[in-house]
Parts: structure tokens; sequence; C-alpha cells
């Protein structure tokens, strides 16, 4: 009985059931189909042991959109349950434990993979590369983020979600005011994860630092790559404060320490700062990402170069400096001071301006551009009045006597909302699209996407615009209720209206690859878009070697410049391929990482001792192994370019 005690849910209702049965059935229509298909060796070697870089990548891309849905069930519960006054669809305690995993599922581990998906894909192809520069620890950055997330998800039906929200602030993330285990999920799941994202950052700054293909100068760099380069250096910066946190509010949980406790010597004010540390340049390691993919894409589609590149490169850099000094905006209301929030309303609005040198980038490309709108346009463009309006929200909650009145208001939600939905989702969506043929070898049906986007963009501003009139009017987020009298209901009503047209959008999405996988044609060319950079040069999809003569690069587009000038990128002769050996090391690893949180969350120490000891002999075992890689001959090369060209 005790077994079930300590797995029992706080607080179970019928959803929490019905999630249950559905985890079960998942779990067992996967087992059943592999082993009816006999797919198990198959998804063994192709895929859990890969340290492909452009597999790793489809990896992140399955998760995200996995992520995607599970964090927007949680918005459309939200949403119908404020819907209307004193709705009782959620009590308090769901309510706060749904809105806690929605802002942690869609930025941490729905936006966060979406990047690194595109990253993995994209950059060492944009570069010239074979692969990154460590491909085994790339492949275990991937499986520590998916235990992380999938720790995080199993806590709705084992031992109750986090509750204290996605900042999880203390004193009401303690023990004292959080008595179930989900904090502890909170806190363990965000550290194997983080972990896997620091490790990539890493691993990204050094791919592009060292191996960039002749003639590949920085500035001649694509800007999807700088804004991965400049994402990148944040990370090495900001993970490890959020790490220490994270490590220290663990150990105030578990072990009595008294870091952030209001007795004892704590200071539960040093949270909210080493979160903020990390989590404001956290916001611009997701848009970053973003405005290096909006770059690519309004290129391509304008035809013609992007406008000012060596701006759009130094407001990039500018931005990553600026984001490290403007956390402290996020209290301004907690008693700092007037000369500290005067300091840090200044940075706040000084960062607007590197990025209206990009907004007005964007524009100038535009101008006078042979515009073609397919679906990855219409985001691109669609982007910029919503980031816009975003960002204008933004420098008022930046003026730190004005934030008083929207400071914890549904104004600030709708802000974070218009700045995150176009500034990531949006672009993931574009990113998506844009380089889909690059590596599935067809395209998305256009016409389903415009559909898809229409709904998308449209429900948003309905979803979102009235948020800020009742934000304005008082109602204070996470807030699970309200009475009829406070005149909120219309509003949250058209809000609840937006959330089901975003809802029908992201399924128009998911129709639009399994009909695209069903019936659209695989007799593309390798450049289907007619775009400018690198990637564009190899085969659609991509061989596991990138390319088979290491391009040789004199412009900023020379791919382009091979098209329409005749320049030749690939000089040499076809050679003997150097690649990386599959590896089942990372799986393992994060397997036994999984096993480690999950004993940690409920302080069973012999799992925990025993996962430990696993890990090291993992480690131990890599550092005695000899792995040289492999070879692809000569033969095989040519026997493979001469398919794909005839493909």
């Amino acid at each position: 009985m005790e077994f079930f005690d300590r797995f029992a849910i706080p607080n179970p209702n019928p959803a929490i059931y019905a999630s249950m049965i559905a985890i079960g059935v998942t779990v067992i229509a996967i087992v059943v189909g592999l082993t009816y298909f006999k797919k198990w060796g198959y998804l063994w070697r192709e895929w859990l042991t890969t340290v492909d870089h452009k597999r790793i990548g489809i990896m992140y891309l399955l998760s995200a959109l996995l992520m995607l849905f599970r964090g927007g069930v949680d918005a459309i519960l939200m949403r119908a349950q404020t819907a209307v006054p004193e709705n009782t669809i959620l009590d308090a305690q769901h309510y706060n434990e749904i809105f806690t995993t929605h802002g942690l599922v869609m930025i941490i581990f729905m936006a966060m993979p979406f990047i690194y998906a595109l990253m993995n894909f994209v950059v060492p192809l944009q570069i010239g590369a074979r692969d990154v520069a460590f491909p085994r620890l790339n492949a275990l950055s991937f499986w520590l983020f998916f235990m992380g997330a999938m720790l995080l998800n199993i806590s709705f039906v084992i031992g109750g979600s986090p509750d204290a929200g996605w900042t999880s602030y203390f004193p009401l993330a303690g023990n004292e005011l959080s008595k179930s285990v989900g904090t502890n999920y909170y806190m363990i799941a965000l550290q194997i994860g983080g972990l896997g994202t620091l490790l990539s950052g890493i691993n990204f700054v050094t791919t592009i630092l060292k191996m960039r293909a002749p003639g590949i100068t920085l500035f001649k760099m694509p800007i999807f790559t700088w804004s991965a380069l400049t994402t990148n250096v944040i990370v090495i910066f900001a993970f490890p404060v959020l790490t220490v946190a994270l490590l220290m509010g663990t150990m105030d949980r578990l072990f009595g320490t008294n870091f952030f406790t209001t007795t004892n010597g704590g200071m539960d004010m040093l949270w909210a700062n080493l979160f903020w540390i990390w989590g404001h340049p956290e916001v611009y390691i997701l848009v970053l990402p973003a405005f290096g993919v909006y770059s690519e894409i309004i290129s391509t589609f304008a035809r013609r170069n992007l406008y000012g590149y060596k701006s759009m490169v130094y407001s990039m850099l500018i931005i990553s400096f600026l984001s490290f000094l403007v956390w402290t905006h996020h209290f301004f209301t907690m008693g700092q001071g007037a000369l500290t929030n005067s300091i840090f309303s200044i940075t706040t609005m000084a960062i607007a301006i590197p990025t209206g040198i990009k907004i007005f980038n964007w524009l100038f490309t535009l101008w006078r551009g042979k515009i073609v709108f397919t679906v990855p346009m219409l985001y691109s463009v669609g982007f910029i009045p919503i980031f816009t309006i975003g960002g204008v929200t933004g420098v008022m909650l930046g003026m730190s006597a004005a934030d008083y009145q929207y400071h914890n208001t549904m104004f600030l939600v709708a802000h974070f909302h218009y700045t995150i939905i176009p500034g990531v989702v949006f672009a993931m969506i574009a990113g998506l699209t844009y380089w889909w043929p690059k590596m599935f070898g067809f395209m998305l049906n256009e016409r389903i996407g415009k559909w898809a986007f229409w709904f998308i963009a449209i429900s948003f501003n309905v979803t979102f615009f009235p948020m800020f009139f009742t934000g304005l009017n008082g109602q204070a987020r996470r807030m699970y209720t309200y009475s009829e009298s406070t005149g909120f209901g219309p509003l949250n009503l058209l809000s609840f209206i937006g959330a089901i047209g975003l809802a029908i959008g992201f399924i128009l999405l998911v129709y639009n690859i399994y009909y695209s996988i069903r019936h659209s044609s695989r007799n593309i060319s390798s450049d289907p878009w007619d775009a400018r950079t690198l990637e564009w040069a190899t085969h659609s999809p991509v061989p596991s070697y990138n390319f088979a003569i290491t391009p040789e690069v004199n412009s900023i587009e020379a791919f382009w410049d091979a098209k329409k000038l005749g320049i030749p990128i690939f000089k040499g002769h076809y050679d003997k391929i150097h690649m990386p050996n599959n590896s089942g090391a990372p799986f393992i690893m994060g397997c036994i990482l999984f096993v480690f949180g999950f004993s940690f969350v409920f302080s069973m120490w012999i799992p925990v001792i025993i996962s430990v000891i696993g890990i090291f002999v993992c480690m131990g075992l890599r550092s005695f192994e000899i792995d040289k890689g492999h070879y692809i001959p000569v033969e095989k090369i040519m026997e493979n370019e001469n398919e794909y060209r005839g493909a």
C-alpha cells in the first residue's frame, strides 16, 4: 500500500484518469505496432543509436510537435475555464498545475527543441560540414532533453504536477506551500533537459567556429548560422545559472537547506534574480534563431539579397549582450528601489533599438522585391506587424512606473504571447515548411498550408488581443475564476473562441503533413524554392555525408552565385569520406538519467545510487573505447550520387 501512497496523485479528477488511460493505450499501441511490423531492429539501428545530425534534428522536431500539442491541450483547458464567469471545469489546484505545466512545456520542451531541430538539420549544411563537431555528444544532448521532457510529463499521472507557476517562485515552491512532489519534478526535469541544452550550446559554437568549409569566413556565413552562433553563446553563459538555481532549489526541498527560504538566513528574492538572469536571455535564445529563419525566408521569396547583412549581425550581437542586462524588469514591483528600476527601465527600452533595426532591414529587403507569397513567406510577413505589437507593449511594460499598473495582469500575458508566438511558433512553422523538402524529399501542400496560416494568424489575434483590454481593466493573470460583475466575461469568451480557431489551425498543420506524405510528388529538385544558401546545393533528402565534395565558397551567397553567375562551388574530386559510427551509449545514458531523476523526485536513494554508478560506468566505458569511425569508399559515393541524380 505504501507503494501506491508514494505515487498517488494528490488531487485526482476525471481528466487525470483519462490521461492515465490515454498514456497506457498509447504505449501499448506503440509496442504492438513495432512488434507487428518487426521494426524494433530498424528503430534501434536507424534512430535510437544515430549520431547523424539530420536524424537528431528530425527527432527534435517530432518531440517538439508532440510537446506543442501537449501544451496546447493545457491552453485550451485554461481558456475554457475562464470563458465564462464562475466556471467549474477546473478547480483551483488543477488550474494551477495546468498553467504551470503549460508554460514549462511550451518554453522549455516545445520551443527549445523546435529551435534545435532546425539548428541540427540546417547549420552543418549551411557551413559545408559533414556533421557537428561532437556527434556522440549531440546524440546525448537530445536524449537528455527527451528524458527531461518525459520526466516532467509523467508528473501529471504519477505523484502530481508542479503547481507553483512556470517561474516556480519561492516560498511558493517551498515544501510548506508545495507539499507534493510536483515541484521536485520541476527542479530535476529542468536540470536534466537543461544539461542537454548546455551541451548542445558548446557543440554548436565549436562546430560553427571550427568546421566551416573553405572560404566561409564569419562574415560569409548565412544569417541563420549567425543566429545559431549568438544563441548558443547565450546558452553557454545563461544555462549554468539555471542549473545552479535548480540545484539550490532541489537542496532546499529535499535536504532542508535554506537558500530560498524566508527564515534561517534564506532569501526568496535570490531565486527571482537567478531565475530571470537565465530567464530573460532565454527569451532571446528563443527569438534570435527565429530572426535567422525569417531572414533566410524573406531574402529567398523577395528574390533579392538581405538588406543590411552586417547591421543584422551586429544587431544580434548587441541583443545578446543586452539580454543579460534587463532581468530586473521582471520584478519592478518587488521593492528594489527607484534607482535600480530606472537603470533596468533604460536597458529594457534600449534593447528595442537593435530589434527595430532588424524589422527595418526586413522591410527594406521586401521593398521592390519580387515577392512570392508561399506558406513560409506568409508566416514571415505576418510576423512583422504582430511582433511589433508585442515589442511596443514590451516597451510599455519596461517603464517601471507604468509597470505597477500592468504587472501580473492579463496585459502581460497578451504581451508575452505577442512576442513568443509570432517570434517563435510562426518562425518554426515557417522554417519547418521551408526546409521540409530538404529533410524528407517532398513538399508540404501549399493550399492546406495557407488555410492553416490564416486560421492560426487570425485566431491568434482573436485569442490574445482581448487580453490587453481585460488586463488594463484589472483582470489578474493566474485567476482560475471571476465573478460576472467584473465584466470580463464577453472578452474572455472571445479569447476562448480564438483558442478553438488556433487548435483548428494546428490540426490543419498536422493534416497537411499526413496529406503530403500520402499525395505529394517525390520528383522534386534539390532546390524547389530557388533559394540562396548552401544547404540547397546538396540533394533532397540529404545523403548521410551531406556533400560528396566539400564546397569552396567565395561570397555570402555562394549557391546563388553558382546558379546565376556560374561560379563553381564543388571544385574537387570524389574522395573517401570519414563518418562517425552510431552508438547506443547516449540513449542508454539518457534512460539511466531518467531513472536517476524519477528516483530523486521521490527520494528513493538506492535507485539513485545505482543509477549514478550506471552513469559513471557508461562514462568509463567510453573513456576506454577506441572508435575511429568509418570511411565511405569512393565507389559507394559515386553510386549514391548517380542514384540521387536519377531520382
